[in-house]
């Protein structure tokens, strides 16, 4: 079982960064690909970006391309999102996820574990 905990939430005003941080336990990092999704209030969870098991492959959500960065340390079992430039419209709970599988995924559906969110809200 793989158990996933967010961090690096928090209060910020606009254009500002953060850098949230997932911490994995159990199963084997290196072979899982890892996603980054958010949900807004009264929104759908959607998907935010996604890293291969090796670390060699990336992709965004087109709103986030160019401002955010996923990357991973597979040494810490530890995936990263750098928020930079941060707009209003970022303002969501934030969850790190998991899939059996070394190959990243833009799917929400395809990931088999999930962390418990971590709240970022964005000021005007």
């Amino acid at each position: 079982q793989v158990q996933l905990v967010e961090s690096g939430g928090g209060l910020v005003q606009a254009g500002g960064s953060l850098r949230l941080s997932c911490a994995a336990s159990g199963g084997t990092f290196s072979s899982s690909a890892m996603g980054w999704f958010r949900q807004a209030p009264g929104k759908e969870r959607e998907f935010v970006a996604t890293i291969s098991g090796s670390g060699h492959s990336t992709y965004y959500a087109d709103s986030v391309k160019g401002r955010f960065a996923i990357s991973r340390d597979n040494a810490k079992n530890t995936v990263y999102l750098q928020m930079n430039s941060l707009k209003p419209e970022d303002t969501a709970v934030y969850y790190c996820a998991s899939r059996l599988s070394r190959y990243n995924s833009g799917r929400l559906y395809e990931y088999d574990y999930w962390g418990q969110g971590t709240e970022v809200t964005v000021s005007s």
